[in-house]
């Protein structure tokens, strides 16, 4: 693995005290992990948040977690755009300010109203880093150099929803619920102020655009009109389903049809560490083989694995090492996909990088989260829904990318080049 920062990094670094690769990756992990850990976190916390608010019915309790996610998503157009026109920094500083107000609010909330209130204002400020974070990696890198670093902030990533729930145990070990709200306020208040002492601003003056409707339509405009970046987004979109939909589905299929209880969070971790496992193989294979020959290699083994269960009819009980081995090989293969479906998407949007961010998170948040919820609402004691909304989940990816270059690049030829960090 080369440790050292690119050119363009370097070059923007140079303007701001230098921050080696290394830091640079560790950073923009810390900002995109905000949100995973401020959900994840929650989980073990969600049944004594009931109680003290005597929260009657049990379903309720989600709320929590649904509150700070309908933030997020609201946030996510807002923030683009306003790192396009003043730049990533005080825009990241300004949504990490708004997630510790939230997060202090949350802590102190003296009724349930007021918590979830507070929760969707944590999350509308925690759509900033998410945003920026990867508007910052396009500014500083382009095709398979962007590619390379994504590979490296998904796998820290990843490792926080295996850690989280833990994390959030041991600390009510120790304390009351309220006291991982403290957590997320030092959490945020670290990422700042890294972020203020350390991180370059890599929106020159120059190239910041106006915030007027004109300006605005343009950049939207755009983004949804490059073809690629249409393209891919909306095949990461579905995806991206898949994913939210086995979260959401996991706890009952492991808990309340295998029977694991408490080795549920052991499987749980144990098929998300594919996903972290895939990222450091792309990290290292993407430089070589390019983005599009690794992630539609990786789509193309998605689908096998779907097709397969297709043809053993859908099982409604199979064994849990089958099931298992699906999970692990579709969320290996996704590893390999989203980094790589990410920088193709941002790749040829230097110039508008803020707006391309919020259009690919809000589109793909808002929609997974669709999907996650229908696939959900289906559970019916088996694990049938799950996995058929995978295979079709990634039957309609496929498609997707399919109509957007004509063909799957799996045997080789030349990729097109990757446009400079930063497009004019």
């Amino acid at each position: 693995m080369r440790d050292q920062p690119e050119a363009p990094l370097s070059r923007a670094a140079g303007r701001a005290g230098e921050i080696h690769f290394v830091e640079f990756v560790g950073l923009i992990a810390l900002m995109m992990a905000i949100t995973a850990l401020s959900i994840d976190i929650m989980l073990v916390a969600l049944p004594d948040i009931a109680h003290s608010f005597a929260v009657a019915r049990p379903n309720d309790r989600q709320l929590v977690v649904t509150t700070y996610m309908i933030g997020f998503a609201v946030g996510q157009p807002f923030h683009g755009p306003l790192s396009d026109r003043f730049g990533r920094k005080p825009v990241l500083i300004l949504g990490l300010l708004i997630f510790s107000i939230g997060a202090v609010g949350s802590a102190l909330a003296t009724g349930f109203t007021g918590l979830l209130a507070a929760r969707a204002l944590q999350g509308f400020g925690a759509a900033a880093p998410r945003i920026v974070a990867i508007a910052i990696v396009r500014d500083c890198f382009a095709g398979r150099d962007m590619a390379r670093v994504m590979s490296f902030v998904m796998m820290v990533f990843i490792i926080v929803p295996v850690l989280a729930p833990a994390l959030g145990e041991a600390i009510l070990q120790f304390g009351p619920w309220p006291w991982i709200f403290g957590f997320l306020l030092l959490t945020a208040a670290a990422a700042l102020l890294w972020s203020a002492l350390r991180l370059p601003e890599t929106r020159p003056a120059a190239d910041r655009l106006p915030l007027s409707g004109a300006a605005l339509t343009g950049a939207f405009l755009k983004v949804v009109t490059t073809r690629r970046t249409l393209g891919y987004t909306v095949a990461m979109g579905f995806l991206f389903g898949g994913l939210l939909s086995y979260v959401g589905s996991a706890q009952q299929i492991f808990v309340d049809v295998y029977g694991l209880g408490s080795m549920f969070a052991v499987m749980f971790g144990a098929i998300a560490v594919t996903m972290a496992l895939a990222s450091l193989v792309n990290a290292r294979l993407v430089v070589r083989l390019g983005m599009r020959r690794v992630s539609h290699l990786a789509l193309a083994g998605y689908v096998a694995a779907g097709l397969a269960m297709a043809l053993l009819g859908f099982p409604t009980h199979p064994p849990l090492w089958l099931l298992g081995a699906f999970l692990g090989i579709v969320f290996f293969c996704f590893g390999l996909i989203a980094p790589n479906f990410n920088a193709l998407a941002m790749e040829p949007l230097g110039r508008v990088a803020g707006m391309a961010s919020s259009f690919i998170g809000f589109y793909t948040t808002a929609f997974g989260a669709l999907v996650g919820w229908a696939v959900g609402q289906a559970f019916d004691d088996t694990v049938r829904p799950l996995v058929v909304g995978f295979a079709a989940m990634g039957a309609l990816a496929l498609l997707t990318v399919l109509k957007t270059e004509g063909r799957l690049l799996v045997r080789g030829g030349e990729e097109p080049a990757a446009p400079p960090a930063r497009e004019r």
